[in-house]
């Protein structure tokens, strides 16, 4: 959520217009209501003032009645007019990085770093991942439409260990880059959800239970973040590092055609997440530290990738500015998304109150960064059919020890 003083600045407003919506209106009524907001403070605080001086003295008590009646009707005018902005606040997102270029699509972003050589196969060996993946016996699709529906595949054998494998060297990977690891809740209430902006924007893509509403989570962004909700940090402690493995839940709804193929965009999927708080002076140098953690991950599992700078029109409601990771699908012949890397500034901790204290004492917003390290789904995909042989799929050597074997093997 962006802050009233960051609205108020003309740049803002020019920032926006990158993601082809004009906020013209909203942020018009949004300082409308500051400006009422303030004034009705105002007059709170000269009506306390004045009962403040009446309540001590006996010949007041009348006055003072009439006074405590005008404190009661402004604090509830006060509270009907910040729930009225703050329900409009939470409809803006965030202003892009003025790195950030305009766009409006996939298309527009801006590749800034790509392999030189892209892998072709023989046509022998160019299955596509979803028919290894039933040649190996590694994922049935069917089994898991059977038992929850599309987009719910069950990993079976050697795919369950290369899932549980590749989880395992994610996060020794950031343990030891000194990220700190936490087992969060796969399911949160709805102000964790809007804390790092997932509601209201994308409550259409989420999952939530009947009874208690609780959303299942789309990523561990979700609970990680909050973790440090309404909390003020030492600037000692900067910068704050967390790791985390979850499930995710994604609805996908309106996604259709080839994109949904095999592991390409499924309901449930595992993912490793990377979160940071930093320092504002220097998060823009913890995005590039970030960005080249993930880059040097993806290059150990010895996979083809390019990393794009996302345009105005592609990025996410909360992010000032994402890095996103492709890598390619050999069979299919296509990019594939497997990591998205983001710094968010203060728009998720200006809604969760996450704080530190300067040098000089004063309490600022820290800014938040996150990171997929990494997406499975489709790293599996890539990794099958950039690995496949008439008989066997190899496996990249980092990942020797982690399954104790060197490849995947056709069951007799």
């Amino acid at each position: 959520m962006l802050t009233i003083k960051q609205i108020q600045q003309s740049e803002t407003l020019v920032a926006l217009k990158k993601r082809n919506v004009d906020y013209t209106a909203i942020i018009t009524d949004i300082l409308n209501l500051d400006e009422k907001r303030r004034n009705i403070k105002t007059d709170l605080e000269r009506v306390q003032a004045e009962l403040n001086m009446r309540s001590s003295s006996k010949e007041d008590i009348g006055a003072a009645k009439v006074l405590k009646e005008s404190v009661k009707r402004l604090k509830t005018s006060l509270e009907a007019i910040e729930k009225q902005q703050y329900d409009i606040l939470v409809q803006l997102p965030n202003s892009p990085h003025i790195s950030v270029a305009f766009g409006k699509n996939p298309e527009d972003n801006d590749v800034v770093k790509q392999v030189a050589e892209l892998p072709v196969l023989e046509i022998n060996n160019k299955l596509p991942h979803w028919e290894l993946a039933k040649k190996y016996e590694l994922i049935d699709f069917e089994m898991g439409n059977k038992l929850t529906g599309s987009g719910f595949p069950v990993y079976v054998g050697n795919g369950a260990k290369l899932q549980r494998s590749l989880i395992q060297y994610f996060l020794d990977y950031n343990i030891s880059a000194g990220y700190k690891e936490y087992y969060p809740p796969f399911m949160v209430n709805e102000t964790t959800a809007y804390g790092t902006g997932q509601l209201p924007s994308k409550e259409a893509q989420m999952y939530q239970t009947k009874e208690e509403g609780f959303y299942l989570i789309p990523t561990a962004e979700v609970p990680v973040t909050n973790i440090y909700r309404d909390t003020t940090i030492q600037a000692i402690q900067l910068p704050i590092k967390m790791t985390a493995y979850t499930p995710c839940f994604r609805r996908e709804a309106g996604s259709y055609g080839k994109d949904v193929r095999g592991l390409n965009r499924l309901h449930q999927f595992d993912k490793v997440e990377i979160v940071q708080f930093s320092n504002p002076a220097n998060s823009y140098d913890t995005l590039d530290e970030m960005v080249t953690h993930v880059e040097k991950l993806v290059q150990s599992l010895q996979l083809p990738y390019r990393i794009l700078r996302l345009c105005g029109g592609d990025m996410s409601f909360a992010s000032a500015l994402t890095y996103d990771f492709e890598v390619y699908s050999a069979a299919q012949e296509r990019w594939l998304e497997v990591s998205s890397v983001s710094n968010f500034e203060t728009f998720q901790t200006n809604r969760m109150k996450i704080k530190f204290k300067d040098t000089d004492g004063k309490k600022q917003l820290v800014h938040s960064l996150n990171g997929s390290s990494l997406a499975l789904p489709r790293i599996v995909a890539c990794l099958l059919e950039l690995n496949q042989t008439p008989n066997e799929i190899l496996l990249p050597k980092v990942m020797h020890p982690y399954m104790g074997m060197t490849s995947i093997k056709l069951n007799k």
